[in-house]
């Protein structure tokens, strides 16, 4: 049996759903460079991720090729969409650390969102973010360059909180990851990483990203649109 006293992202749970989610969830651990959760898994269960990052993908083997569609970290859920439609969702999941999720029954879950207001406020708008994500992806694949693509992907990732402003759950990543998000190969990613950083806009140092102006990468951007 679990002893969490609280689950983020779910602040201001009922004390009897901690209680039950104590009763019925498992820790489930994957090394890194292992496969996670599948669409066999999120058929039954449904998963917080509680350290470390996973990544969401779909792989092409007629050309080898790879399309990352999200990074789940700390926080993050899988699957909402199983869970609002019950449906096998054919994606692909690897570890990019050692990770720790949190398995619960998936029909407990269905239950807990129209039981528990809490649990509901919290779900609705996450599976929103998610959609949005996905769907500003197929929109940056369809109408921008790679670099556009590469920035927009850092701008949305920059840690705020941080002085150096590291760079979230890119943080070092191989490059060939990276350009897995945005649609392209590692050596053009390389390619583009090094004219930021030769415009001063990036720090690169042993696959540790920075943004040192964030102010002029915006521009870069916004001059693109």
């Amino acid at each position: 049996m679990l002893h969490l006293k609280k689950l983020e992202p779910f602040e201001g749970i009922d004390k009897r759903l901690i209680e039950e989610i104590n009763r019925l969830g498992k820790i489930r651990e994957y090394k890194k460079g292992s496969p996670a959760m599948d669409a066999d898994d999120t058929i039954k269960h449904f998963y917080i991720v509680l350290e470390g990052r996973i990544k969401v993908y779909r792989y092409n083997p007629a050309n080898n090729r790879e399309q990352t569609l999200y990074l789940l970290g700390p926080r993050d859920m899988f699957d909402v969409l199983t869970v609002l439609d019950g449906k096998r969702h054919e994606v692909m999941t690897e570890a990019l650390d050692d990770a720790r999720v949190l398995e619960l029954p998936i029909e407990k879950v269905r239950e807990w969102i129209d039981r528990y207001p809490a649990f509901n406020r919290a779900f609705f708008p996450y599976m929103a973010r998610q959609m949005r994500q996905v769907e500003e992806l197929a929109s940056d694949l369809s109408l921008y360059d790679t670099s556009t693509r590469l920035m927009k992907l850092l701008l949305k990732n920059i840690d705020l909180s941080s002085p150096a402003k590291h760079l979230g759950l890119l943080h070092n990543l191989p490059h060939e990851e990276i350009a897995s998000m945005i649609g392209t190969v590692r050596h053009v990613v390389n390619r583009h990483l090094q004219q930021l950083k030769k415009e001063g806009i990036l720090s690169i140092e042993r696959k540790k990203l920075a943004v040192n102006n964030v102010k002029k990468m915006l521009e870069k951007v916004e001059d693109d649109y």
